[in-house]
Parts: C-alpha cells; structure tokens; sequence
C-alpha cells in the first residue's frame, strides 16, 4: 500500500472552533445572571458555622465529663448535674462557674455521665 492510499482510508478531521456564540442545546452549564440582586451567602459559611458550633458542643460535653468524673463534688449518682453543682455551691466545694453557666442555659445533656451506666 502506498502512502497516497493510508490518507484516503483514514479521513481524519481537524477540530474548529464552533463559529457560533451560542452553546449546543445539551450544555448543562447553569444561565449566567447579571443582574445588580444580591445574592444568599455561599453554603460554605453555613457549614463552618455548624461545625464550629459541633466543635464547641464537644468541649462544652467533654468540660462536663470531666466534672462528672471529679469525685470531690459528691456523687452524681440519682440527680441531675445541674442537682449536683448546686449541692456542691450549697456546701461551699467551690464548683467551676462555668460548669454552672452551660447547665443554666440547658443547651447540654442534664444526666450525668454515669447516669446510665450503673
């Protein structure tokens, strides 16, 4: 086979560019808006924000664990935590405040961290 022959079997066509400024009708690229509306803030910044106050949940829980663990407060057996910092603040043990101000919002589980367990 000559070389004059190859070009006739394999018909090979060059890319152009598309000479019109409309896109093909199967695009699934989204409309572009220009309008001066202005638009909703990114999911991105929700999503921070939610993991940020997950995070900060799991040190408000892990301040309370470590207060349900500390045996210089009483038992915490049969009452709730809020219970037991109260009784300790009763008998002048001197509980962190702070462990009083998670439980006053109520926005942390109320039973102790043995509650269940025993």
């Amino acid at each position: 086979m000559s070389s004059a022959n190859m070009k006739g079997y394999y018909k090979q066509q060059k890319k152009t560019p598309a000479t019109t400024n409309k896109p093909p009708s199967n695009s699934k690229k989204p409309p572009i808006h220009t309008s001066n509306v202005p638009q909703p803030p990114p999911a991105v910044a929700s999503r921070n924000t939610n993991q940020d106050l997950q995070e900060e949940n799991e040190k408000n829980e892990k301040m309370l664990q470590q207060f349900d663990m500390d045996t210089k407060y009483g038992p915490c057996i049969g009452m709730t935590r809020l219970e037991r910092w109260e009784r300790a603040v009763k008998f002048g043990m001197n509980p962190p405040e702070e462990i009083g101000n998670l439980l006053k919002i109520g926005k942390v589980q109320k039973e102790s961290l043995w509650d269940t367990r025993i």
